[in-house]
């Protein structure tokens, strides 16, 4: 590995639609967004580092070889020094995937061309799109969830759950359902349940953050006594978190992530970043294609990254 430095040197070429050369200002479309359907790795290089010359053609090439089951951007750490410290990018070559928007594996130095190809097949594995018989049913106890039969969903996903123990997305509709009745105990110990295989995919996480969201919103106080306490004084960050928590809890998404933007905005170092902590839950817990999702997260690249 070599430290930064300040000679200079040429990049390689790369097929535009999976490999692009990415910004500080792009970061959030080309790595964050896109990572919500593919993984995305980022090649953190610089045009004076040797290794970085073998290490990004190798990555490319495997990149492509992919076949669009993942994607490539290589940002230059000369140019893009923010993105750089906020990822704590010490030495390059470095590489970083992302997936559902977090990062999920990563590296450091020049690696042989086996290993680099092993590193994108597992990348590729994420996404998976192989066709499960049991996915009509899954969607099926949705549906029910949504109609507000959801018992007969519940009982939709227990079923499913005997024939494939694995099925991330009978997992979370579990979780979910006991939520939907308000039993928070059955909710946590189907949580508790998920194979430690799937416990990170998304429909866990995403149920998982649900539960976490339930249990604040048992305990927040009533919104006119949060919002007395937070015109008595403007500076009081609790009031403004619990305020946050209460305002989700009754179902006003949007103004609980704008309530957490300005505590971010005031102090994003308080109680160890818990503003930034509570809207990642928040996040985690929608798809990731929501607009309070996408339209929260841009927001908050745009301070972190100011």
């Amino acid at each position: 590995m070599l430290e930064f430095g300040n000679e200079t040197s040429g990049d390689t070429a790369a097929p535009a639609d999976l490999i692009k050369d990415g910004s500080e200002a792009t970061f959030m479309a080309d790595v964050i967004e896109a990572s919500q359907t593919v993984p995305v790795i980022v090649d953190f290089w610089a045009p004076w580092c040797g290794p970085c010359k073998t290490l990004g053609p190798a990555l490319e090439a495997a990149v492509a070889e992919a076949g669009g089951k993942v994607r490539m951007v290589k940002l230059d750490v000369d140019k893009n020094q923010g993105i750089a410290g906020q990822l704590q990018i010490q030495s390059v070559p470095t590489v970083y995937a992302f997936f559902e928007g977090k990062p999920v594996d990563g590296f450091q130095g020049a690696l042989p061309p086996s290993e680099i190809k092993a590193f994108v097949d597992k990348l590729a594995a994420l996404a998976g799109d192989e066709d499960n018989g049991l996915d009509d049913a899954v969607a099926a106890a949705e549906e029910m969830l949504t109609e507000g039969a959801t018992e007969d969903a519940i009982q939709t996903f227990a079923a499913i759950l005997e024939e494939d123990g694995q099925h991330a997305g009978a997992w979370g509709g579990l979780v979910r359902g006991h939520l939907a009745m308000d039993n928070l105990d059955e909710a946590e110990a189907a949580l508790n349940g998920v194979p430690a295989e799937i416990s990170e995919s998304a429909e866990v996480e995403i149920a998982a953050a649900q539960l976490d969201l339930a249990k604040q919103a048992a305990e927040a106080g009533p919104l006119t006594e949060l919002r007395a306490a937070l015109d008595a004084d403007e500076n009081n960050h609790q009031a403004r978190l619990d305020l946050a928590t209460a305002l989700h809890a009754n179902g006003e998404t949007e103004a609980a992530v704008d309530m957490l933007l300005d505590l971010f905005r005031r102090d994003r170092e308080w109680n160890d970043g818990a503003a930034k902590a509570q809207l990642f839950t928040i996040f985690d817990a929608l798809k990731a294609e929501d607009p309070v999702v996408l339209n929260g997260r841009r927001r908050l690249s745009s301070m972190i990254f100011a």
